[in-house]
């Protein structure tokens, strides 16, 4: 079902190549993934089987779903395949390697957090000198393969689209190579990223060669993907609006662009109204649903947030209570990601969740700090990587754009809705928003 292989007839243009941009459906209009190399080449690495369980980049990775999986995409392939589909390999894709998959319903119990969020199994060491030491584990598997000095961290596959404009690859940021200036080399990055997901994910007894890896970046680095259509606003370039894949890709870009921290490189100072696809519709008065994007997007930019202990801002600068706004985190212009590598604590991982999150299915770990401190997560995040106690439950923001063709949300899929994202934020930092205020937010967060 890579793409929606129900759909390549009638988008197959010439050769191997699909229309460009691929237009597909989702919950709240047309998504569109935009290839600057002229169009999705299936003929390339990415699509390739490289491994020996059946997967290739494109099993995980699909257009129709932003360039990740979504949950209704999963259970269809499940459904159509009895649970046969490459994605379905229990070294990654079930809740614990050693599950029971000898029956259709064993499958669908073993592989019931990827069905049901999109999340694959994680299993990384313990790094050397740990700072911190896992003394429980609650594990609703009793998964003999997840240990105290091997956790399972579950995450959703991030999208394999607008890597322009990325400061950090994985979640936690452990394929990120960094350049002799301190920033991320992308291409380098990537290239180890593909070079770990056909050994690991495809289960591949050599990695992919120099030109197939060379390929697989290429073809990566050309896509965009954004909301084209939404089913309430009409056309996302209608009237002066800057939505859509075409416009997205001409965006300027470069690592700490506006950085709310202060590091842009320029010495340009931070300007919080990062977003201004949709300032030309703000005085629609006619036209209801699109001055509610345009009121939504005026709210990203401004809306004062109360940032308090999130892990990575607060502490790093000695400040308890920052006055910001979404886009002191979400700061690269039109887009929405962190322009500067700066993984972040904001309570996604923590247990007791915030009401709006469901975290039901996964472990919960219990860390203790070498200074004594007790934390109980269901992601021990980036101090998995660095080893330490700081870096507990933190993880990357990802890319806004082409949000609504990708829920569920945050890295562990505990937000089934741009709703519950709101909502997370309303009580994470109590913002006491309206009802209109958030409806603006939701309007304008699905045309990304």
């Amino acid at each position: 079902m890579l793409l929606g292989l129900a759909t390549f007839a009638t988008v197959l243009v010439a050769s191997t190549k699909l229309t460009n941009p691929l237009d597909t459906n989702d919950p709240s209009g047309t998504l569109s993934t935009f290839s600057t190399a002229g169009g999705i080449d299936l003929a390339n690495p990415f699509f390739q089987n490289l491994g020996t369980n059946g997967r290739s980049c494109g099993t995980c990775h699909v257009a129709s779903d932003a360039m990740t999986v979504t949950p209704p995409d999963l259970q269809a392939r499940f459904n159509s395949s009895n649970g046969t589909d490459p994605i379905f390999r229990p070294v990654d894709g079930a809740n614990c390697p050693s599950a029971d998959v000898s029956t259709i319903q064993a499958k669908q119990a073993a592989y019931s957090l990827l069905l049901n969020k999109g999340l694959i199994r994680i299993s990384l060491p313990m790094p050397a000198g740990a700072a911190f030491t896992i003394t429980q584990i609650q594990d609703p598997y009793a998964c003999p393969q997840t240990t105290t000095t091997q956790p399972a961290l579950y995450r959703r596959p991030l999208p394999a689209t607008n890597l322009d404009f990325l400061s950090a690859v994985m979640w936690d940021g452990r394929e990120t190579v960094k350049n002799s200036s301190g920033t991320i080399d992308l291409n380098a990055s990537l290239t180890h990223q593909a070079t770990d997901a056909t050994l690991n994910h495809a289960q591949a007894a050599a990695g992919p060669t120099s030109q197939q890896l060379a390929q697989i970046v290429a073809f990566e680095t050309a896509l965009y993907t954004a909301q084209s259509q939404d089913e309430n606003a009409g056309n996302l370039v209608a009237q002066g609006a800057y939505g859509g894949p075409v416009n997205l890709s001409k965006q300027p870009f470069y690592i700490g662009i506006n950085d709310s921290l202060g590091g842009d490189p320029t010495g340009a100072k931070f300007n919080p109204n990062a977003f201004t696809i949709y300032n030309s519709w703000a005085d629609l008065n006619s036209q209801p649903n699109r001055q509610a994007v345009a009121r939504g997007e005026a709210l990203f930019n401004s809306l004062p947030i109360p940032i308090t202990n999130v892990g990575g801002l607060n502490d790093a600068l000695g400040v308890a209570v920052i006055n910001g706004n979404c886009t002191t985190c979400h700061d690269s212009p039109n887009v929405g990601n962190h322009s500067f590598s700066v993984p972040l604590n904001i309570g996604t991982t923590a247990y007791p969740p915030v009401p709006a999150l469901d975290i039901s299915g996964l472990p919960i770990y219990t860390v203790q700090c070498s200074d004594g401190t007790l934390v109980q997560v269901t992601d021990i995040g980036r101090a998995m990587i660095s080893g330490k106690c700081a870096d507990i439950g933190k993880v990357k923001g990802p890319i806004l754009r082409g949000l609504a063709g990708r829920a569920p949300y945050f890295h562990n899929g505990a937000a089934a809705t741009l709703n519950d994202v709101v909502d997370f934020y309303n009580e994470r930092f109590n913002l006491n928003l309206t009802s209109q205020q958030k409806s603006d937010l939701v309007a304008f967060l699905q045309t990304l």
